[in-house]
């Protein structure tokens, strides 16, 4: 086909290198090719609709019987055609052999042809069967007669085109495949990381609710712990306070004690001087008395002194 020239690079270095790379990791070009030669095969299949649409309406219209009789005749008419392009084929690569028992096979198909054709003939007129009646090829959408001989049927399915169709036919089917392998190998590692990411999610929820529980613990402890402390600081603060009030009272009653012990010593001191100062102040008087009735008495005579005495040893 007239397509011009292609804007790729065709290089056998750099497809080498692209094989070599395609082993280590998956490039996915697949998906290009793949979509590329879909877009040309239908395109090829839409031209094939066209053809028929109008090989429908320009053509004269027959039984289903007849149809099926002419389909027969086709159908032997594009296996004659592959036989001969095959054989061509091996005689020219050298392969003599091959190439005989193809043909030997061809005209086997030929003589099937012969009686599909009078079969075929026989069901309809003669001016009918003398007007040519085409088929369109279903690989490469040319026009196809029923009358067409061996050789027109040879260059047909031998030709570039129906044998570049073939091949891209095939291409395509193994395209499709291969890219239907490499998906389901992507969707199973994108299950896979996804599994392996949750599980990863869960193992890190579980060990974050884990610190979690141990902060919370922790945090009870400490809690705990700070409770504890205090209520040991308030009991010792309140033994302190027990303490000091007990030191304080023992000191107040002791200090109480002590002042009355001094009020008391005080007073008694205040007696014992109170009573020595009247002792003293007795024998003053006595003294001065005694004194004074000595004094009389030497003045009264003997008499008067043995008053004195006799005084004296009565207060005495």
């Amino acid at each position: 086909m007239d397509l011009g020239e292609c804007t790729k690079i065709h290089d056998l270095a750099l497809r080498a290198d692209y094989e070599i790379a395609s082993k280590e990791r998956d490039l996915f070009f697949e998906l290009d090719a793949m979509d590329h030669l879909e877009s040309f095969i239908a395109e090829c299949d839409r031209r094939t609709e066209l053809a028929k649409k109008r090989l429908a309406e320009t053509q004269e219209e027959i039984s289903a019987e007849v149809s099926a009789k002419a389909e027969k005749v086709h159908e032997l008419n594009e296996e004659i055609g592959k036989l001969l392009a095959k054989a061509e084929q091996l005689g020219a690569e050298g392969n003599v052999d091959e190439s005989q028992k193809i043909l030997m096979e061809v005209e086997k198909v030929r003589a099937k042809k012969k009686e599909a054709e009078e079969e075929y003939r026989n069901s309809m007129p003669a001016s009918s069967f003398q007007q040519q009646k085409l088929r369109v090829c279903e690989v490469c959408s040319a026009y196809l007669g029923l009358h067409d001989n061996d050789r027109r049927l040879a260059d047909h399915f031998g030709g570039k085109l129906h044998l570049g169709f073939i091949q891209i036919r095939e291409k395509l089917d193994q395209l499709r495949k291969t890219v239907a392998e490499k998906q389901e190998k992507r969707n199973q590692d994108r299950l896979r990381r996804r599994e392996e990411r949750e599980r990863e999610e869960r193992m890190g929820r579980r060990s974050g609710s884990r610190t979690r529980d141990r902060r919370r613990s922790r945090s009870r402890d400490r809690r705990r712990r700070r409770s504890r402390s205090g209520s040991r600081e308030r009991r010792k603060s309140r033994s302190r306070s027990r303490d000091r009030h007990r030191r304080h009272r023992s000191r107040s009653r002791s200090h109480s004690r002590g002042h009355r012990r001094g009020s008391r010593d005080r007073s008694s001191k205040h007696k014992s001087r109170d009573q020595s100062s009247r002792e003293k102040s007795q024998d003053k008087e006595r003294r001065g008395k005694s004194f004074a009735e000595k004094r009389h008495e030497g003045t009264n005579g003997s008499a008067g002194s043995e008053r004195s005495e006799e005084r004296e040893a009565g207060e005495i």
